[in-house]
């Protein structure tokens, strides 16, 4: 099964060019931050009581994208918020969005041409643990997000982070965009840390927006 930071990466990628997606950087960060602290909380390391987040399990899982960061939480004194952390691990996210890219090749879901930095498909579907394989993440969030389908955990907390990201907007016509509005906030909001973990992407943001332009 992929990571929620590979899976990002994947939602990012254009198809034709094979080029990541152009998203504001502050908001890559944070919703790579948001990738991993998501996984942890998959993986019953950590939990949120929409004031602090709660290591549950400090032991290592093995998995060097993890770790560093499950370490980071676990020694911490102070009791921070989603948002604390968010932007405490967003100055990690060069590091985490180079590992998911690369795991990506490893497994030979994606292939780099390195003279032009690009990326392209070599499979739409990829194996998970249980030996089946798995639709793309694009195709499974865009099966989601136009129909009445009751989505996995995953993937509810997959179409929270790109929204938080504003990654719909790039992927959608605005056509579309605009008929399945309601639809993202319905699932986005079925979650309780994926929704800690979204606004505090948002609320980053509009904190930025204030001090770059000031009101008069």
């Amino acid at each position: 099964m992929l990571s929620f930071p590979e899976e990002i990466m994947l939602m990012l990628i254009e198809d034709e060019s094979g080029r990541i997606l152009h998203v504001p950087e502050l908001s890559m960060r944070c919703v790579l931050a948001g990738a991993v602290m998501m996984d942890l909380a998959m993986l019953d390391k950590i939990d949120s009581d929409l004031e602090k987040i709660i290591v549950i399990d400090p032991t290592p899982t093995g998995d060097k994208l993890l770790d560093p960061i499950l370490k980071e939480i676990s020694e911490n004194s102070e009791q921070k918020d989603a948002k604390a952390w968010v932007e405490s691990l967003a100055l990690d996210s060069e590091r985490i969005k180079l590992l998911a890219l690369n795991r990506l090749v490893e497994k030979k879901v994606l292939e780099k041409i390195d003279d032009r930095f690009l990326w392209v498909f070599r499979t739409r579907r990829y194996p998970v643990l249980d030996g089946k394989v798995e639709q793309e993440v694009k195709l499974r969030i865009l099966d989601v997000l136009f129909s009445d389908k009751i989505p996995s955990p995953r993937d509810i907390v997959i179409i929270g982070l790109v929204d938080a990201c504003g990654i719909f907007k790039h992927i959608l016509s605005e056509v579309q965009y605009k008929k399945c509005q309601s639809r993202i906030k319905q699932v986005r909001n079925m979650d309780i840390i994926g929704r800690a973990v979204t606004n505090s992407v948002r609320d980053i943001e509009a904190t930025l927006a204030l001090a770059l332009h000031p009101p008069f």
